[in-house]
């Protein structure tokens, strides 16, 4: 480039020969030169950050549409590479005695990868025959989607089903390997087991995660790599589970109940043997939650932990443990029954006129509403709160399920004098079949309060002494007059006496407040044998009603107690208990009372 001279010869002579100053030319070229070069950079400054701007848009939008590909594709479409980082195991459920209830079993997931078809209409066709649920359009349009190059179809296949979707012959539909969880047994301890579910899933495996149940409240414990080898062992027997479930089944049929709940518990240890709620489901084949109705009307509802009922008089149990226990009265002491007994305007009544007065134990053994109310008149509200308190009914009763700890009892809002009195009775407040299960073992077996659980006890653990030996006794005693004398005498077993209280709860009304007619939710809580007491039985069935007679039945002693003792008659020998003869029972509760 040639340069300007800042003092070029000719301009300078004629500048002197007119007479003005040659500096002001250098002056002036000196700043054209300068403004030259500064327009020079600048010019070449915009062009860097031109093609800065270019390169940067450039990048987003491969970005861009980087992302939208694989917004367009299955969600789940993870690379191969990942695959290893996704586990898939997951260690086994055995009952107490070592039978599988919850296992692995190698399955297989079926994807499409579109690119690769050859004729996904024929391809779609195929499915459909093979999946009735299968839309053949739709996947003919998903199939034929530019945006699309990866389709989940099933995330698990039968044996049959895969070898038949093989048979198709598409190159693009793909096989990916995976673990399922299996429930061997089907709907027997559905929901003890709860279920699983896929989580996080690649091409080459996908994780098994706990939904419900003793799967989800385990999870941990059973995706623990250090743990796979070593099943959980349930304290379920399945065995017994199964006749349980086989007989609650025909007596919630025979009797039309809209529902039935049983639990069997070791009532030293705590122990959950066997625990079943009707209707049941197939954790294999888990169905989705209600999305209207009652909860209770699911096949998913818990009725035996998440259902929190007022049970009637299974309660008077406690009233008379407590007056017993602190003194107010001895099984021998005479209890006003006239009735009815008012109270402002309400007014108890007995199921039938017993008299003016009966012994504590009358009451028990006859089921006195108006005698357990007087009882617990003398005691008051605040040592019945710290009574139930310790007993562990004014709060949820724990247990190794998910369900548990979110279901709560229903207190009354104000513990009045009237609340003691229907409260003993069971009637102003709820309890679930489980935690009554918990706190009647604590009734027999020397009084010692047990935590209900799931897992199997290599030991008897120790617990709060709620009651005195003495009183244990005396109520085993009751329990035993029950069945022999009382409300219960369906109860009675040849060679396994029985010990156990009734109750027939009317329903309340959700809608308009009170109870509703000829619906009542009917309980026997009976414990086994009862001169030495070793499991205690809860059976409970909604709206049931015993059609044999001339009129309709749905008390307890009609309803629950056949039940109760077809499973008892069933399940001792099962549980390893020697029959015994009555009179040697007997003579058993008599040295210990």
């Amino acid at each position: 480039m040639i340069r300007t001279p800042l003092r070029p010869l000719a301009r300078v002579l004629k500048a002197r020969e007119t007479g003005e100053n040659p500096d002001l030319i250098e002056r002036e070229n000196r700043r054209l030169r300068q403004e030259a070069e500064r327009d020079s950079a600048r010019t070449r400054a915009e062009g860097r950050l031109l093609a800065l701007a270019l390169i940067f848009v450039c990048a987003v939008g491969v970005l861009g549409a980087r992302m939208g590909l694989l917004a367009a594709t299955e969600p789940v479409a993870i690379a191969r590479g990942l695959a290893e980082d996704i586990s898939s195991a997951r260690a086994e459920i055995v009952d107490r005695q070592g039978r599988v209830l919850a296992t692995n079993l190698p399955t297989h997931a079926l994807y499409a990868e579109t690119r690769r078809m050859v004729e996904p209409g024929r391809a779609a066709q195929e499915l459909a025959r093979i999946f009735p649920d299968i839309d053949a359009e739709r996947m003919v349009a998903r199939f034929t989607d530019p945006n699309r190059r990866f389709i989940w179809i099933r995330t698990r296949l039968s044996p049959e089903q895969q070898q038949a979707v093989h048979d198709i012959g598409e190159p693009g539909l793909l096989f990916g390997p995976r673990e399922m969880r299996v429930y061997p047994n089907g709907r027997m301890a559905a929901h003890v087991l709860g279920g699983a579910r896929f989580g996080q899933q690649g091409v080459r495996a996908a994780e098994v995660i706990g939904m419900a149940g003793a799967e989800l409240h385990f999870d941990d414990r059973l995706r623990d790599p250090a743990q796979l080898d070593q099943p959980l062992q349930l304290a379920l027997d399945l065995t017994v589970q199964a006749t349980v479930t086989e007989v609650l089944e025909g007596g919630k049929r025979m009797l039309s109940a809209r529902g039935a709940t049983a639990v069997l518990m070791d009532v030293h240890t705590g122990e959950v043997i066997s625990l079943v709620s009707l209707p049941d489901f197939d954790p294999n084949d888990r169905p989705a939650p209600p999305t209207e109705g009652e909860p209770a009307d699911s096949p998913l509802f818990n009725r035996a932990v998440q259902g929190y009922y007022e049970l009637g008089s299974v309660m008077k149990t406690f009233a008379v443990a407590q007056a017993l226990d602190e003194g107010h009265v001895t099984p021998d002491t005479m209890i006003d029954t006239r009735g009815p007994l008012s109270w402002g305007r309400f007014r108890i009544r007995d199921f039938r006129d017993y008299g003016p007065e009966l012994s504590v134990k009358d009451v028990m053994v006859r089921s006195s509403n108006i005698g357990t109310a007087r009882i617990m008149q003398e005691i008051g509200a605040e040592a019945q709160q710290d009574f139930l308190r310790k007993l562990g009914l004014l709060e949820s009763m724990p247990l190794e399920l998910a369900e548990a700890a979110r279901a709560r009892p229903l207190l009354p809002e104000r513990w009045s004098d009237l609340s003691v009195m229907t409260i003993s009775y069971g009637h102003g407040m709820s309890t679930s079949p489980l935690a009554l299960a918990a706190t009647y073992a604590a009734m027999v077996n020397g009084g010692r309060k047990v935590t209900p659980t799931l897992v199997k006890q290599n030991r008897v653990p120790g617990g709060e002494q709620i009651i005195s030996a003495e009183t244990s006794a005396q109520i085993r005693q009751m329990l035993h007059q029950t069945v022999q004398e009382g409300t219960a005498s369906f109860a009675r077993i040849p060679g396994y006496p029985v010990g156990g209280k009734t109750g027939s709860a009317d329903k309340p009304n959700p809608q308009g407040g009170g109870y509703i007619k000829d619906a009542v939710l009917a309980t026997f809580a009976s414990v086994f044998p009862s001169h030495d007491p070793r499991y205690v039985l809860i059976v409970t069935l909604d709206e049931p009603v015993d059609t044999t007679g001339a009129e309709p039945r749905r008390t307890a002693g009609w309803t629950a107690v056949p039940v109760s003792a077809e499973i008892t008659r069933r399940v001792a020998p099962l549980l390893g208990l020697r029959p015994v003869r009555m009179d040697e029972a007997e003579s058993a509760l008599a040295v210990r009372h």
